[in-house]
Order: C-alpha cells, then structure tokens, then sequence
C-alpha cells in the first residue's frame, strides 16, 4: 500500500491554527498545548474537565474465558470482576467508564492542586522568594548574632547551675560511702569480736569521733535558694527568644488576587417548584444544597435538575437559616425536625445522628462546617419569658427575648468551646441565624435583625458592624467570607449586598438590588473558582457573580490569544443633545422659590398629577380624577378609575389629550375638548398582568406602560406606538433577569433612559431596556420608598422619598446631586411631581390625609441670558420649548 497517497486527518485546535493534543469535554473544543493551559486557567472555564485525545480510546481487548468468542466489556459495579455481555451473573457497568472513574478519583485532586495553584502561580513565587532570600540573609544575620550572644550567656547560667548540683552529689556519694563503711564494721564486730569487749568499745568511741555525722541542712538550703535564682534567670533568658511558627511557604491571596472594578453576572440557575431560596451551600462547582419552603432540602447541578430531596428538616428554620453545610467529605450535615444534627453520606444513602437535641442543651438556629479545623460550629438561642406591667390598672403584658450563643464541636462531637458573652459580661448575640468562618479564624454570625458580631478564634469579642454609615439599621442575613478575608453580608432593609474588610471596616456595596432576585437573602463563596452565589427568598432563581479576578502579575503569564469583543457596541454621532444646550442656558438656583399653593377641593388624597396647560393640572386619588385649575376648582371630573394608591394611572401627551388607566385595567384616551372617550389599548391577554402606570414619551410619541404580577411579585414595561400596538415589552434586563417588582410610576429623560419609581427603588434602563443602574437612597444603600418621579430640562432625576419625606436630586447617571426640598412642616409628605417644560417649573403634590396641597416650584434661572433674536423668552425670561 502506498502511503504517501493516504489521506490523514488531523485535529487542529478550536482557538489556534496548531495541532489539537487536548479536548475539552465541558465545551466541547479542541485545544492545543498552549490553549489548554489558558483554559484551565481562566476562572470562566477553570471547572471543565479538559482531558487529552488518547484517554477517549479504549486500550487493547482481552478475551473472556467463558465466551471466547467476545472481549470483556463491563465490569462488575461492587466486586470489580470483568465480563462480556453474554455474563449475567453480576451488576455490571461499562469497562472504560470504571476504569476512567478511577484514575480520575485517584488523580484529580492531584491534577486540580499541580493545574491551579502550582503552575499557575510558580512564576509569582518563585520572584517573591528571591526577594524573600535576600531579606531573610539579612534579617537572621542580626538573629544568629543575638542568639550566640544568649546561647553564651545561657551555656555560664547552666555550668553555674550545674556546678551546685555537682557538690550536692560529691555530698550525697559521702554519705552513701560512710554507710556502706559502718555496716561492714558492724558485721565485723558481730562476727569476730564478739569477745573482745574493751576492742568494740575502741571501734565504737573511733564511730563516734572519727567519723562524725553529715549535716546537709545549710548546704541543701543555700543550694535550694541559689537554684531557684538560677531558675528564674535561665526562664528570662529563655522567654527573650521568639520563636514564630512558619507554615509551608506561601504568598498571601492579595498578592495573586484582586477585587473587580464591578461585579460581573457569570451564570443564572431556576430551582424548579419553589418560590426562593432560603440557604446555600456549595459541594463543588456545578452542585449545591438549597433550602426553601415547606421543609424543603435539595440537591441541585447547575442546570436546575434536582438530584435529591430531604424533608426531614424543621419548617421554622428554613426561612433564613443556615440549617445546613458540608464537611471536608462534602458529607451534608444539617439540623432535622427534632432539631438534632444529623450527617448525610457522600452516596446519599445513609443517615447518622451526629448530635442530639439533649447534647445540644439550646435549640440550634445555624451551623457551619470549618474546613481549617476540621470543627463543627452551631448557632443556638433560648427563649427568656417576661411578664411586663405597663401600669398598674393594666394586666401583665407577655414579653419575651432572645439570647444566643455560638458552641464548637469536634469530629467526634465533643463539646470544645463556648462563646456566649463579651469582656464586660454582657451577651454577644441575640438571635444568630447563619454563621461562618474567615481566614484568620475569625468566627462571624449573621445576628437576626442586629449585627454582624466577629469574634476571634478563642472567643473575644473583636467588633460588631451594624451598617452603613454609622447608626444606620441593619437586617443582615446571609453571610460568607472570600479569599481575600472579605466580609460579605446581605442586608434585607437595603437589599444590598455589603463588602467588609476582616476588621469590619464598610469598603462598597457590592450588590445594589440585583436584577434577577432584587432582593438578596443568602450568599456561598466557591473557593474554587472564587465566584458567589447570591440567592433570594422571593424568586426562584440562584445567581452566580464573578467578582474576583487575578493579579496583573499573574495573567501576564497566561494571557488568552482570544480577543473578547463586546457585542454590545455601539457607534454613535456626536450630536448636540437637548441637555447640552439646556445645560449652557439653565443653571440652579442656591434654594427652590416657592411660587404658589393651593388645595384641590373635590379630592382628599393627591395620589398623581400630571400637568396639562397653563394652570391646569390632573389630580387623582382612589376612584376619582379631576381636572384642578391653581385655584383649587374643578374644570373636569372622571370617576373611571381603579383604586391603585401612588400609582401613575394618567399622562398627558403633546396634543393634549388624557391617557389613563379605567376600572377595568384597559388604557382610555380622553379627547381635549372633553368629549370623547376612546379605548387607546384593552386589557392583556394574561389576566395576571395588570397595567400599573402610563407615560407619554414627548420625544418618541409612545406611550410606556408598567405592568404588574402578584405571584411572585415582578413586573416590566411595555411600549405602545400611536395605534395602540405593543411595540417593545420589557421585564428583563440583557442577562434575561428581572428588574422591577411593581413598576409605580414611568417617565423619561432626555437621553432616551426609561425611569421607573418602583417598590423600594428608582430604575434606570436605556430606551433599548438595558439595565443602566438602581437608585436605593442616599447615603448608597440607605433605605428608599420612592413615590412620584420626574426629570427636566437639565436631565436631572427628581423623586419623592416617602420614608425621609425629602425631594432628591439625581443627575442622568444616578448620582445624587442635593436634596431638592428638605423636609418640612408646611411640604408634608411629598407624593407626586410633574414637571413644565415650558416655564420650567416643578409641580408637587404634598400633605397628609384631607390636608393634601398642590405647590409650584421655581428652582432654575438662566445662566447667560441670550438675545431675544436668537432664542425667543416668555415673559419672565425663560426660553421658550419648542
């Protein structure tokens, strides 16, 4: 045959034009050497399981013995004895399946620890330890030096020391030679001088005289005296040197790690039959045990398939508790309904009882499993009932408290620490609901509705966090520490997730409202692929971020030879923007004048207005929509409807005519004149939506419309064109999460961005619907309870906040700039803004219940006023829109 005219084929690399040596079988792509080690490298792909091509062909085949017409092919799942197909005799799996299995169980922690850590950060080390050497040469110079220097002045102390003890022996042989010498004499005179009398006497007067008695009470006493000194020099010289204990040499994480300039979404996982997620722990990188309703404990991948169910868990426990974690054996241990901890093993098969509620003593709320020590720690609590007189006409009221307490178990399950109280004696925790451990040793517990409490590793109390700024509340539930010692707690008062230093020292929000789940509730680091898992009690779904990077120095070494291109780039005109010339016309004044108030008399709540022409503006409250003039009297009354509180159910567009929302959730058209009612848009198909608000976009001649859902609680915003068709539906941001939870109010600003006033935070998005930011409150992560919501001429965002009762200010990029209107008597509680591009003028409705006024607002001035040529002015000065 000749082979020079065969045709080969050969595997060239997916990234590379070089030859395919590896396969990834995560991907699946072809890799080259050089590939391979960038792709096991990158913390996106540092999980998939990359093997080379010659381990995915089976060796040579051997014969069966009882079949020798067939090779073995299985190979028994318990006994591990080879048969063909034809043998039936035992459970059998494939051979090449076992054998893989195998080597892989035997080699890949191995392979993870040579593949991550050792090559990857070889280049790091090795420059750190040259630099280490050098240092080290000189600091041990001047430690060899001290230490000859002790070491001889610690030899003189033992010669001193050992030279008393020599005499003390020289004394002690004396006295043991004097009695060997009198026994011999005395057996001497009983045996051959029994006669002799007047010789015994001789020997005995020659004892009595010759040989006197030894006294060692003054030696022995100034040797005890004089030894005890030695002593205590000899143990300050030797308390003068430090000895510090070295591990194996390694380089800090800081130095091969590094936060992200922002947290990037990695991978978003749904939990199917369930409506949040309550707990999370992590067993590798594609599995997880989640808790949630109904005494739920699942076993999950990250593809949503559940792989094992447990329900013997306490229902009061779930709702976020850490009432389970994993051990180095990645063993499931959690608290069952009888509030015993049992432990679940690897295969999912067998049940122990690892300790009992009577060993436990306290009802257990959360337990961790330390990886460093090998130790279990358990969050417990007890219940102290109080009978209070509030007078004394009055019963007794029942009043109860908590207090808590954090034990440590060994492996064994032996009791090795108590931590309950403070240096001052008073208690640590109240009500510790989940529980962790940082780098340092450092133990820190989640304390429902207090604080984060640190403690270190025997017990003292190091600090309490408890918000930011100082004296802002905090409601902190889950809880993890990262690579770097970092301190991350969920606060469910801001929906925030909040990034600590290991001294407690507040560094950013990491997470502000989070699309997808809004509401973060529980948190999981992968010290693995140094990602976090973010999961909500509300929505079903578990988020996965990617906010650790490494150091520059190290991926330099292991730069891609991909270049990553955003697809969501794009090329715009340099145009002059409304903004722009408003911004060279308006300037702010030092303080808003109040140019006039009035009450509207047909209403007694102001819900939202919209302003129509000159002084005339709608007003509307529960059932009831009027028209108001600046007197307070009544041009126009629609009674159509529904009963939403704080909702925008009207707008006005550039014609003049009303949109607003009936009783029947359909959008209506009110002409002008006042004549005529239209339907502009009926209500959805999917009678769970409900339309929320409405908003006409001057610039584009649409109309926005909020929907709401009940269960579970979201919502989006859809967009109509002149004819009443829906155009753009939006309820999901780019990374298809949700964004809003009940969409109040809708406006829009200059550059096109969609504002929403929802449930606890203002919403931003591009007019395509990317998510650009969520304002939660000033100072960041303070709470909010917005209300009405507008923007001007300068692109500024004004919102009412229901809970400061203020106005704020934002610029276009979120940023907040002052408080519009502080808080005031005669404002009240603001609810609702509209603002005239016209006059420029800010319309507020504010008050209380029957006490609701409507006021206007003058809060900007020309800058440089141009000439009347150029730009036309009304007749206070301001330019005219067009």
């Amino acid at each position: 045959m000749d082979t020079s005219m065969t045709h080969y084929r050969v595997r060239r690399c997916s990234v590379c034009p070089n030859d395919a040596e590896y396969l990834c079988a995560s991907c699946p792509c072809d890799l080259c050497p050089h590939c391979k080690g960038n792709h096991v490298q990158d913390l996106r792909t540092i999980d998939h399981r990359v093997v080379s091509f010659h381990e995915t062909y089976l060796p040579v085949q051997e014969i069966c013995l009882k079949h020798p017409d067939h090779l073995y092919r299985k190979i028994c799942k318990w006994c591990y004895r080879t048969d063909c197909f034809h043998c039936k005799e035992h459970e059998q799996i494939s051979l090449h399946a076992m054998r893989n299995k195998i080597k892989h169980q035997k080699e890949r922690t191995s392979i993870h620890i040579i593949r991550n850590e050792a090559l990857l950060y070889r280049g790091v080390l090795m420059e750190s330890i040259k630099t280490d050497v050098n240092i080290c040469q000189n600091i041990f110079s001047f430690y060899h030096i001290d230490m000859l220097t002790n070491a001889k002045i610690l030899k003189d102390l033992v010669r001193r020391v050992l030279r008393s003890f020599h005499f003390t022996q020289r004394c002690l042989n004396q006295k043991i030679k004097m009695k060997r010498y009198l026994s011999s004499a005395e057996i001497y005179e009983d045996t051959y001088e029994q006669t002799a009398i007047r010789l015994v006497h001789s020997l005995l007067s020659k004892k009595k005289t010759c040989l006197p008695k030894i006294h060692l009470a003054h030696h022995t006493s100034q040797l005890a005296m004089k030894e005890l000194l030695e002593k205590r020099s000899v143990i300050d010289l030797l308390t003068q040197i430090q000895v510090t204990e070295k591990g194996k040499g390694r380089i800090g994480n800081e130095h091969l790690l590094k936060l992200m300039p922002g947290p990037e979404l990695h991978q978003s996982v749904t939990l199917p039959n369930s409506h949040g997620c309550f707990h999370l722990t992590n067993v590798t990188s594609n599995l997880f045990w989640a808790s949630y309703i109904d005494n739920n404990i699942i076993l999950s991948n990250t593809t949503g398939d559940i792989l094992y169910h447990l329900l013997d868990t306490p229902s009061d426990l779930l709702s976020g508790y850490g009432a389970h974690t994993v051990n180095s054996s990645n063993e499931l241990i959690y608290i069952d309904k009888e509030y015993n901890i049992k432990k679940l093993s690897m295969d999912l098969k067998t049940t122990t009882t690892f300790l009992t509620r009577a060993q436990l003593k306290l009802r257990p709320q959360c337990i961790y499993w330390s990886l460093t020590t090998n130790e279990l720690l358990v969050g417990m609590c007890k219940k102290k009932i109080e009978y209070v007189e509030l007078s004394e006409e009055s019963e007794k009221i029942r009043d109860y408290t908590w207090t808590g307490g954090v034990t440590r178990f060994n492996e064994t399950g032996k009791l090795t620490q108590i931590i309950y109280r403070g240096d001052t004696g008073s208690g640590l925790f109240k009500y510790p609901c989940k529980i962790t451990e940082n780098n340092n040793g450092d133990i820190v517990v989640s304390d429902w509705s207090t604080a984060v409490v640190v403690t270190d590793r025997e017990g003292r109390h190091r600090f309490s966090y408890t918000g930011h700024p100082p004296g802002s509340k905090l409601q902190p539930r889950g809880i993890c520490t990262d690579a770097l010692s970092h301190i991350l707690v969920c606060d469910d008062e801001t929906e925030t997730v909040q990034l600590l230093d290991k001294d407690g020292k507040f560094l950013l929000h990491l997470l502000i409202r989070p699309p997808g789940i809004i509401r973060p509730h529980n948190l999981n680091y992968d010290v693995a692929t140094h990602r976090l898992w973010v999961g909500s009690e509300d929505i079903n779904k578990v988020l996965v971020y990617k906010y650790i990077t490494r150091q520059d120095a190290v991926i330099d070494q292991y730069q891609t030879t991909t270049i990553m291109e955003s697809p969501n780039e794009n090329l715009t005109q340099e145009t002059e923007t409304p903004q722009d010339r408003n911004e060279c016309l308006l300037q702010l004044m030092s303080s808003p004048e109040l140019q006039r108030s009035f009450t509207v008399k047909d209403v007694k709540s102001c819900y939202h207005i919209s302003y129509f022409k000159l002084d005339l503006v709608w007003v509307s409250e529960s059932c009831n929509l009027v028209l108001s003039n600046t007197t307070g009297s009544t041009e126009h009354h629609l009674t159509d409807i529904p009963v939403d509180t704080f909702s925008g159910l009207h707008t006005v567009n550039s014609e003049g005519e009303l949109f607003f929302i009936d009783r029947d959730y359909n959008i209506k058209k009110l002409s002008n004149d006042m004549n005529t009612i239209t339907i502009f848009a009926k209500q959805t198909d999917d009678p769970n939506w409900t339309p929320r608000s409405v908003y006409w976009s001057p610039s584009g001649g649409d109309l926005l419309v909020g929907l709401g859902k009940a269960n579970p609680e979201t919502g989006k915003v859809s967009r109509y064109n002149r004819t009443g068709q829906q155009t753009q539906p939006r309820q999901h941001n780019n990374s298809d999460q949700e964004i809003y939870k009940d969409p109040k109010i809708i406006t829009e600003n200059n550059n096109g961005d969609i504002v929403v006033s929802d449930f606890d935070a203002v919403v931003v998005t591009e007019r395509g619907g990317r998510h650009r930011f969520s304002y939660t409150g000033h100072p960041p992560g303070s709470p909010l309870k917005p209300r009405g919501v507008c923007t001007d001429a300068m692109s500024h965002i004004l919102v009412c906040d229901n809970r400061s009762r203020t106005v704020h200010m934002l610029d276009e990029n979120g940023q907040f700039l002052s408080y519009l209107l502080p808080k005031s008597q005669e404002m009240g509680v603001p609810s609702s803004l509209s603002y005239d591009a016209n006059t420029h003028r800010l319309w507020l409705a504010a008050g209380s219940y029957k006490k609701y006024k409507v006021f206007v607002y003058k809060y900007m001035t020309l800058k440089d006023p141009p000439t009347d040529q150029e730009h036309p002015q009304d007749p206070e000065g301001f330019p005219l829109s067009n």
